[in-house]
């Protein structure tokens, strides 16, 4: 067995915390001059859902480092590309399977070469195909250019969510394979292109072996978390455990050793150099958030529990359909299951940690209502009367 490496450092688990929310933009001032497309190249990866209350994940991700970034710059920010022939290169993002379906920087395409690979390894994927449909999409898309699944005949057999027709598949067995790529939608449905004809040649043509892609992706991990586990790291891309300890030790993270972990860890180097300090950001967070999209990790640095109830009956939901935590001062101090009727933000469940949350989860509340143009807010459930007294009280003094 191979031993690791002497640690570099030794974390309070206070220390990590702070280094884990400078990493995810949370703690110094948002870099504006970036705008969204700065938070998607410095988290690598931001999470697409289905799932809209006050807005989709991937909107509330920017809203949630930045503020009231407009609906429509994060749409553009993603989706709109660059005229032919300027930089930033066009596109400026594609959508794949990172943590789960995510939007991408484009310049990452290279880097997911080894998951295409792994694709086309297993070509029967979950579906059936009609022989010579995947090759009619093919065809299609290069005669007619950028279409939807509507356009090339159809998203679904029946109403059914899950019960997609042959031409579905086909494109998205294209889209895993890196034959067809998504770098835009057109409400909510993806437009599909061919990859050939969408992605720059400079990038389109760099196929890493999988070791180099590994290498930048363990990497981009760390720095995005500024601190974690192997099994952090290996969450923040899905990957396999052993792919991560093949190439950790050239990966350029440090190993260090952080107070109450029981598993050893390793940091980016560069978080290391200075103390995080600045101003905490006091936000609702999407439960698909990169800062909580890890169960395990969450709980071991925030002590909170998170779990998206949506898919929970609804009987057995305990904080609400789509409870989003609260960030304030640098805790997860509640959560608040939020819903719109029509210019009011209805809080429709609130779940505090600790009375002294109230007047944060008030502005978290205000920003928003005023980020998704409401004029109102109700709380309709707290813990406790004397709690949802409390916050509509702080929520009537602003």
């Amino acid at each position: 067995m191979t031993s690791l490496p002497r640690p570099t450092a030794e974390l309070s688990a206070d220390e990590a915390r702070r280094i884990a929310l400078r990493a995810q933009g949370f703690l110094g001032a948002p870099d504006r001059r970036g705008g969204v497309r700065g938070v998607l190249r410095h988290l690598g990866a931001v999470q697409l859902d289905t799932i809209s209350v006050l807005a989709r994940s991937h909107e509330l991700v920017p809203y949630a480092r930045l503020g009231a970034v407009g609906r429509r710059t994060v749409d553009e920010a993603y989706w709109t590309p660059a005229p032919a022939g300027t930089a930033p290169a066009r596109p400026h993002a594609f959508e794949y399977w990172s943590h789960a379906a995510c939007i991408l920087p484009v310049e990452e395409w290279p880097h997911f070469a080894f998951r295409r690979r792994a694709y086309r390894a297993r070509p029967h994927w979950h579906h059936d195909l009609p022989e010579g449909t995947y090759e009619q999409v093919i065809k299609q898309l290069r005669a007619e250019g950028p279409l939807t699944a509507t356009d090339l005949g159809g998203a679904k057999r029946t109403s059914e969510w899950w019960d997609w027709s042959g031409t579905k598949v086909a494109v998205e067995r294209a889209l895993m394979y890196g034959e067809v790529v998504c770098t835009e939608r057109r409400g909510w449905k993806r437009v599909y292109d061919l990859a050939e004809r969408a992605i720059p040649d400079a990038l389109l043509h760099d196929e890493l072996d999988d070791a180099e892609c590994l290498r930048r992706l363990v990497r981009l991990a760390g720095r995005s978390l500024g601190v974690g586990t192997r099994a952090d790291i290996a969450d923040y891309h899905r990957l396999r455990n052993e792919q991560v300890d093949a190439v950790i030790a050239d990966s350029g993270l440090v190993p260090v050793t952080v107070e109450g972990w029981s598993k050893p860890a390793w940091a980016d180097p560069a978080a290391l150099e200075t103390p995080p300090r600045g101003r905490h950001r006091t936000t609702l967070l999407s439960p698909f958030d990169s800062l909580v999209w890890d169960r395990a990790r969450t709980e071991r640095i925030f002590g909170f529990t998170h779990r998206l109830e949506a898919y929970v009956p609804k009987p057995k939901r305990v904080y609400g359909y789509f409870a989003m935590p609260v960030l304030a001062g640098g805790r997860l101090v509640g959560r608040v299951d939020p819903a719109r009727e029509g210019a009011t933000l209805v809080a429709k469940q609130v779940t505090l940690e600790s009375p002294r949350s109230v007047p944060a989860v008030a502005r978290a509340l205000l920003e928003a209502a005023t980020w998704v143009d409401c004029t109102n807010i109700r709380v309709e459930r707290a813990n406790t009367p004397a709690l949802r007294d409390a916050l509509t009280a702080e929520l009537g003094a602003f």
